[in-house]
């Protein structure tokens, strides 16, 4: 997937639509996508202009379904799998992170409560090396579409002031 959003993607959009400016772009996603945007991101801060996300798996070198995807697809050992770790990456990018992250997180979600998505880590890590983090703790919401529909507005808003001023 990340050689398809990063390199084929933008080829078969500028290829096809060529009014569109496929320098000036910004990423979002939710869940494993969201944590995949922060990872493009933070990879990428010459691609993409912004980036957002709802309810990312923050930190998933800390939980139980990144533990379990890591070591099937990466091996066991832990240091290999920073490079796909939203949470071990700003720590290595903070300088190149120059507009703010924004995360929405329902308080109401159960894969919060099962330290699935871990967002405090991700947060504690953007404090630490003074990246510029906004992180919504929205009261009631859980993981669902009503979540997201709730929030796009805002997503879609902090993208388009960054891509006006690019």
């Amino acid at each position: 997937m990340y050689d398809y959003v990063v390199k084929e993607l933008p080829e078969v959009v500028s290829g096809n639509f060529e009014q569109l400016n496929t320098s000036q772009a910004s990423i979002f996603g939710h869940s494993m996508g969201g944590h995949g945007a922060l990872t493009i991101y933070l990879k990428n801060t010459d691609k993409y202009k912004s980036v957002s996300a709802f309810a990312p798996i923050a930190n998933p070198i800390n939980c139980p379904w990144g533990q379990k995807a890591f070591s099937n697809y990466l091996g066991s050992t832990k240091s290999d799998w920073e490079e796909y770790d939203a949470t071990c990456l700003i720590k290595k990018n903070n300088n190149a992170v120059s507009t703010p992250i924004l995360i929405d997180q329902g308080d109401a979600d159960k894969f919060l409560a099962e330290e699935q998505l871990l967002p405090r880590n991700f947060e504690e890590a953007c404090k630490a090396v003074g990246a510029p983090l906004i992180l919504r703790m929205q009261p009631g919401y859980d993981h669902s579409y009503y979540f997201i529909a709730t929030f796009v507005d805002d997503h879609t808003a902090h993208h388009a002031q960054f891509l006006k001023s690019a």
